[in-house]
């Protein structure tokens, strides 16, 4: 629904709503908010509403002053979850000090705002498409999670034997009434795993899109008395979480020649990203087995590869990024990739050859000539510690709240 601000203010007014949720994320991505009255809607729109960052945790190391949160009109929506009685509306917020300047230090928002400006001085539009993971596991009499998941069910099973169906159904009813439209959603392969896409959409909304859907998801399967696990590997034979991102990428010719160097450009600076594509420890456990990539490698077949790139050449291209797993912040993942991506495309960086062959039954001489993704999270973070790439577009406030877990 877009919405300017003079319609959001008419909207509280006639539709008598009650509470105005403001939301925004911490650096992984975990949404935060802050609820305020209609009559301060306007205050929010005009200067903004003034919040501690100080005293919150995975946020702002250093930050001593508050900040100010700004709606966006036009991340309008309804949230149809709560007290027909108990009206509310959400917008996310964007970040500013007191004195307009954008929070940009450890604002991982604020970081893809400025990455899609530096592509679009370049000339070029992104869109990701996206895919999460996810685990419906059972609760104990104590309501705390167990490692039991709700069904045995498998890849596209259905009723009875997808259990997890009726829930997926609440959620994508859920976000329709939001007016965010899912791709498609399923039962994935582990049992009581689920996954829901969403189609090619800019990168702060498909940004925005993944966060409201994790709250959803976590909010039915409390309400079905489960929790919604996200990790990387909450089942240990099990398969992982993925959090699959597929780029595309046009210039504003509206040709998309340069697909390959952005490519190509990622893939060259995937090791210096991973810390922040896999963001736990256990992240690298996924990496190793059951359809996780662990080497860095691409191919126009192999779904289990680092990089599937079903068409290098042609009208429509497009590149599916599998290492990133659930936990991982989605505006820091499509920020970092924009960047790699425009540093591929004016370096005109080559792609390797194509890997269009199963690695996992690949000789050793064939192995030995390709690089591999960091093996644990020390690694990766040693490595974005060291990356000039890090550097040059992470705060060192940020990279050190990331090190600071090790």
């Amino acid at each position: 629904m877009q919405l300017t601000k003079e319609d959001i203010i008419r909207f509280v007014k006639e539709e008598r709503v009650k509470s105005i949720v403001l939301a925004f994320c911490d650096i992984f991505g975990k949404e935060k908010n802050i609820v305020i009255l209609p009559e301060e809607l306007k205050i929010a729109f005009e200067v903004g509403i003034p919040f501690n960052a100080a005293e919150l945790k995975n946020f702002g190391e250093g930050i001593f002053r508050d900040l100010l949160l700004h709606p966006e009109p036009e991340t309008f929506s309804d949230m149809p979850w709560r007290d027909p009685d108990d009206k509310a509306i959400r917008m996310y917020c964007n970040m500013t000090y007191a004195d307009g300047k954008p929070f940009t230090e450890h604002g991982t928002k604020s970081l893809l705002i400025q990455a899609i400006s530096e592509a679009e001085a370049a000339g070029y539009e992104f869109y990701f498409s996206t895919e999460i993971e996810f685990y419906l596991l059972l609760l104990d009499s104590f309501g705390k999670p167990t490692k039991e998941p709700f069904d045995e069910a498998g890849l596209y099973d259905i009723l009875p034997d997808d259990k997890s169906d009726r829930i997926r159904r609440k959620m994508l009813r859920a976000l329709e009434q939001m007016e965010i439209y899912p791709n498609n959603a399923f039962h994935e392969e582990g049992p009581g795993q689920n996954k829901i896409s969403f189609g090619y959409l800019d990168p702060l909304t498909a940004g925005n899109h993944i966060t409201t859907l994790k709250a959803i998801i976590k909010n039915e399967a409390a309400n079905a008395n489960l929790y919604a696990d996200f990790s990387p590997k909450p089942l240990r034979h099990q398969p992982g979480n993925g959090f699959h991102v597929s780029i595309s990428v046009r210039s504003n010719d509206g040709s998309d020649g340069d697909m390959a160097y952005a490519v190509a450009g990622i893939i060259n600076r995937i090791r210096d990203i991973t810390a922040f594509l896999n963001p736990m420890r256990e992240s690298y456990e996924r990496l190793t087995r059951q359809g996780a990539p662990k080497y860095v490698s691409w191919t126009s077949e192999n779904r289990e590869q680092l990089f599937r790139v079903p068409e290098v050449v042609g009208s429509y291209r497009k590149a599916e990024l599998r290492s990133p797993d659930s936990t991982a912040n989605p505006y820091l993942v499509f920020a970092l990739l924009i960047f790699a991506a425009l540093e591929g495309i004016r370096n005109r960086t080559q792609l390797d050859p194509v890997c269009n062959f199963d690695l996992d039954s690949a000789d050793e001489a064939t192995l030995a000539g390709l690089q591999m993704l960091p093996q644990n999270f020390e690694e990766a973070c040693e490595i974005a510690k060291n990356s000039d790439f890090i550097k040059e577009h992470i705060s060192e406030g940020l990279l050190k709240m990331y090190l600071n877990r090790i």
